[in-house]
């Protein structure tokens, strides 16, 4: 998000012991977020089942607008913060920041329409997710998604609109006499430290909030569900139905990246939320934040950015197998099992509209046989 107020002044400034360690962790976080979203991007372009996935369109243009954070905005906060100056003049300080906003603005939007995707797969009936989440309506929300943070963004920045009535008090930030050094401040009146803060963070947040829980608690539900069905067998009208190993597996795929980007959600939360509100209470309390404050809590955001790759590789299986297909150059070992070569013997029930599959043991099977042959 913006760089608030980011004043690192002499009086605050690191030693060079402290840089050293600052510029090798940043440079880690920096490698971190390229080399993790490049990764998943290209996974999502190799892996024809990947593809197939309607969420992971939208994890694809969420991986690109970190990548892009890593990329346009992490390196130029990092110099500033190591040199103790901003060299590249005021105009690209606006350009650079104005891209901060959007970015990051975008990523959470990103995440709240995932959010509502999953809520439609795995809460609704599936005839009901086709028809919301179609490619059309897929295309438009992820042009959605990089469209309004502009109006944030880039609009009100080039406008000024964000400095009126500070900009005496921006003025004086902006230069250090002592130093003779000069900083990319960007600080927000409150009109529109409030309204940046409730557009970009708080309105997806409580959507995301009220998303997943309906999610947690239909997945939870349908566990409980499959697990009676397990432990009784499936009921005699469900095994008149020819077996759909599809949708068993499916579900089984949405709930496990339901689980997953929950996960992925609260990272992103708790590595945003102190700067988003520590956005809204320092105009009120006369820019009193300090500035190596602001500084932590701005970093800790953007190491979501390189978060979020990692997250996919341990708790998503699909990715894990696509990742190390990549990073071992297309070994054989880890190639997808294809489903519809499964030959495990199965019935089928129905629950809650979807259609779900219970393997059928040996003796079952057995039986099934005798009664044909009788």
């Amino acid at each position: 998000m913006e760089e608030l107020d980011v004043n690192v002044s002499s009086s605050e400034g690191f030693s060079v012991a402290e840089k050293i360690v600052l510029l090798t962790f940043i440079s880690a976080v920096i490698l971190m977020a390229i080399l993790g979203n490049l990764l998943v991007m290209v996974a999502v372009c190799r892996d024809r089942q990947l593809r197939k996935i309607k969420t992971n369109y939208f994890i694809v243009s969420l991986a690109f607008a970190d990548l892009l954070v890593s990329v346009l905005v992490m390196p130029f906060g990092a110099i500033e913060l190591v040199q103790d100056n901003w060299i590249y003049g005021e105009m690209f300080c606006l350009v650079r920041t104005s891209l901060d906003v959007l970015l990051t603005t975008a990523s959470i939007f990103h995440l709240c329409c995932i959010s509502l995707d999953r809520y439609y797969a795995i809460c609704c009936q599936p005839l009901v997710y086709r028809n919301k989440m179609t490619p059309l309506r897929i295309a438009v929300m992820l042009g959605g998604c990089w469209v309004i943070p502009t109006f944030i963004s880039f609009l009100p920045i080039m406008q000024g609109w964000n400095s009126i009535g500070i900009i005496d008090l921006i003025q004086q930030r902006q230069f250090n006499k002592a130093s003779n050094s000069t900083y990319c401040i960007f600080m927000v009146n409150k009109p529109y430290a409030i309204t940046c803060s409730v557009v970009a963070f708080y309105i997806p947040f409580l959507l995301m909030v009220l998303a997943y829980y309906r999610i947690y608690v239909t997945a939870r539900e349908h566990a409980r569900q499959i697990r009676v069905l397990q432990r009784a067998g499936a009921p005699a009208e469900g095994r008149q139905h020819h077996p759909d190993q599809h949708s068993t597996h499916r579900m089984k795929t949405e709930t496990k990246a339901a689980k997953t980007l929950c996960i992925i959600m609260g990272c992103f939360c708790l590595c945003w939320a102190p700067f988003f509100i520590t956005n809204i209470v320092d105009p009120f309390i006369n820019y009193t934040v300090p500035g190596k404050v602001w500084t932590a809590f701005l970093w800790l955001g953007y190491i979501n950015s390189g978060l979020n790759p990692f997250l996919y590789a341990f708790l998503n299986k699909s990715f894990r197998r696509a990742f190390l297909i990549i990073l071992c150059c297309g070994d054989e070992r880890y190639r997808r099992p294809s489903i519809l070569g499964q030959t495990v013997p199965c019935s089928t029930t129905t629950i809650n509209g979807s259609t779900h599959v219970l393997r059928v043991s040996s003796k079952e099977k057995n039986r099934t046989r005798k009664k044909r042959r009788t």
